[in-house]
């Protein structure tokens, strides 16, 4: 099996840290995954957050691919239910332009945030075509005018590069992998998200039995995984901590995952509906780089992945750094399915 790797990096803002040191460590996160081989560098969407840095991935984006010069960088993911399908599209074709075949354009579902946040993002917002589309529009002005079966046709998102970002879609349930799979879109389910092993099994069952073939493209199933690799058993443990996922279901129906449960009383709270909220131990491959080896090919025979891509939640940057290198040392003798920055 062939497998590439990748980092998906939150910025995080450590106690003791600001936010300008936080985004310092993403920087040398992302220069040290060049170092490394990985196959891509992805920053994340958080909105209304003290603990995250990082709520303009495109802003990101672009400074990182000004300190690095292969490897693939891109978002996990811009949160497209808040934006313009033609701003996002502009944003996009600017950095594939500066960076030709280095840039990818994942896409979330969740809200990235609390409804006061969400609620300020789409402020004199007027239309809202929904999701589909949106992503309909998106790939429109990715690759050239809006349609003469557009109200404002011929409309273009310039510059138009030469090579496009590529688009995946990011999600924790079976009905994101339907909508990854009917658009002919590579598919990451979030396992640090959603520790559900039976709801990730069905959604790439899902992805694969349903992929559109049609649209010129093969699947291309993703795992994102919390990991945790250390020198030692006893230090990777201490390093994981007790971290857990909340599965908040609020009255109207609607469900999101959040760290803990005040978070999820505050999520109720600001929509103004009563909740339940499930419980999960997180998801974290931890141990020495043995075990963890084991584990990850574990995981991508179990779903049939060859993607990879790992966040770690680590304070202590230079442990960070030392789990991201045991990790390489791990996987070294797996053959890479392509050099980074192909």
């Amino acid at each position: 099996m062939a497998l590439t790797f990748g980092i998906l990096d939150q910025t995080i803002v450590f106690p003791g840290q600001t936010p300008a040191e936080a985004f310092g460590n993403t920087i040398k996160l992302a220069q040290l995954a060049e170092k490394l081989g990985f196959e891509r560098f992805w920053v994340s969407e958080h909105h209304d957050s003290p603990q995250t840095a990082g709520s303009s991935p495109e802003v990101l984006i672009s400074h990182l691919l000004a300190k690095t010069e292969k490897i693939r960088i891109g978002s996990g993911g811009v949160m497209l239910q808040h934006y313009s399908p033609y701003k996002v599209a502009e944003n996009f074709n600017v950095l594939a332009t500066l960076a030709p075949g280095r840039v990818e354009l994942g896409i979330g579902r969740a809200p990235g945030g609390l409804p006061r946040s969400t609620q300020a993002l789409q402020r004199g917002v007027t239309e809202s075509p929904g999701l589909t589309g949106k992503l309909d529009e998106l790939e429109r002005y990715l690759h050239g005018p809006a349609g003469e079966d557009h109200p404002l046709a011929g409309l273009k998102a310039n510059p138009l590069p030469d090579v496009p970002a590529d688009i995946y879609l990011l999600g924790t349930s079976e009905s994101s992998a339907e909508l990854a799979a009917e658009r002919g879109y590579p598919y990451a389910f979030a396992l640090f998200i959603n520790s559900d092993p039976d709801t990730a099994a069905r959604a790439f069952e899902t992805y694969r039995d349903r992929f559109n073939y049609g649209s010129g493209r093969r699947p291309k199933p993703m795992l994102a995984l919390s990991v945790i690799a250390a020198d030692t058993e006893e230090e990777a443990a201490e390093l994981a901590g007790a971290f857990q996922n909340v599965r908040v279901t609020l009255a109207s129906g609607k469900t999101v995952n959040v760290g803990s449960l005040e978070q999820a009383a505050e999520f109720a709270r600001q929509a103004g509906e009563e909740y339940t909220a499930e419980v999960r131990d997180a998801d974290i491959t931890k141990g020495t780089k043995d075990a963890v080896r084991r584990r990850l090919l574990e995981l991508a025979g179990t779903y049939g992945v060859e993607d990879l891509i790992f966040t770690t939640i680590i304070g202590d940057f230079a442990k960070r750094v030392r789990s991201f290198e045991l990790l390489k040392d791990a996987l070294a003798e797996e053959p890479v399915g392509s050099e980074a920055g192909r």
